[in-house]
């Protein structure tokens, strides 16, 4: 049985999704499940908030093979060898374990991209290509007997998206109240149902000799608003104006649903939460490197900035919790 793979995906980038992937990340495993983050952007952004640049260096060093999601694509991708074995880095909760990232990701994108085609021509080594990420996140999972891997990617509508796409069975969109990220809206949307068709069409082409491919299901569990506050040159009531035509907007161009009567946010079972953006936090956990929820006085944590982290522990848990049986995964 395959482990759920959930993808946090925006067209959008800024809108605070790698942060998410890494509170929820914390969370989940804080509330007993057993996590993998893993990390297939090719700017390696949830790497760098889970490890410091001299362990970064370390996983990246050429000499003793880079401990890293391209060290175990790299000899495939080469024909030198198998995928590898997916190398996990433990945390200090053992619970949760990170499949590091690697800026050489980049360079798979053009054997992707070449491989995509010729599964319909029911070739087993595109197949392979196109599987990889997949295989590597069920690696990854079984490695650490994960109940749910939680994986970040880039806002690209590029073929490596495509692929790390594949291997998720669900997909949470993170958004801001803006233009720019209701844009992306309309651009993920359309994407993610030719991805989905073209992925099953090419499965109906699959040789019998590939025993095991993704489902590419691709589920839209739902989506997540990141408020970053108001400015001073953007008044609260544009501001709203932009909220509100979120639900309609995911409805119609995401679910391919007629948005006429795209209820109101607070009334949206696809709205999976919203989360305020804890700026004064954020350099505090970012120094800590631990979730703003775990932050204590001894981080720099007090007074307001103290209650703050613990409300953004009631926050994340409740987001987490509504993701994880959104997923269909027992809490």
């Amino acid at each position: 049985m395959t482990t759920p793979v959930i993808a946090f995906f925006n067209n959008k980038g800024g809108v605070g999704k790698t942060s998410l992937v890494y509170h929820l990340a914390w969370m989940m495993a804080d509330q007993g499940h057993r996590v993998v983050a893993a990390d297939l952007d090719p700017q390696a952004n949830l790497t760098s908030a889970f490890l410091d640049e001299t362990r970064i260096e370390q996983l990246w060093a050429e000499a003793d093979g880079r401990a890293t999601v391209w060290g175990a694509i790299q000899p495939f991708q080469d024909r030198t060898g198998p995928l590898g074995t997916a190398p996990l880095v433990t945390t200090s909760d053992t619970r949760l374990a990170l499949l590091p990232g690697d800026l050489q990701l980049a360079t798979f994108e053009d054997n992707l991209s070449t491989e995509w085609p010729r599964c319909l021509e029911g070739r087993a080594d595109a197949f392979a290509v196109m599987s990889t990420f997949w295989r590597l996140t069920q690696s990854a999972a079984d490695q650490h007997d994960a109940e749910v891997v939680l994986v970040d990617v880039g806002p690209s509508l590029g073929a490596i998206n495509r692929a790390a796409l594949l291997a998720a069975g669900h997909v949470v969109v993170p958004v801001a109240a803006d233009l720019f990220s209701l844009q992306g809206l309309r651009n993920l949307g359309p994407t993610l149902n030719a991805w989905r068709t073209g992925w099953r069409d090419r499965l109906e082409r699959m040789p019998p000799s590939v025993t095991a491919a993704p489902s590419g299901t691709m589920n839209a569990l739902g989506y997540v608003v990141l408020q970053h506050g108001v400015r001073l040159d953007r008044p609260v009531r544009a501001y709203q104006r932009w909220m509100d035509q979120i639900p309609g907007e995911f409805q119609s161009a995401v679910l391919g649903i007629d948005d006429t009567d795209a209820p109101k946010m607070a009334e949206d079972p696809y709205c999976l939460g919203q989360l305020k953006h804890y700026h004064s936090l954020m350099s505090l956990a970012q120094e800590a490197r631990k979730p703003i929820f775990a932050l204590t006085t001894a981080d720099g944590a007090i007074g307001g900035h103290l209650q703050a982290a613990r409300d953004a522990y009631g926050h994340f848990g409740n987001l987490a919790t509504t993701i994880l049986r959104r997923a269909g995964i027992e809490v």
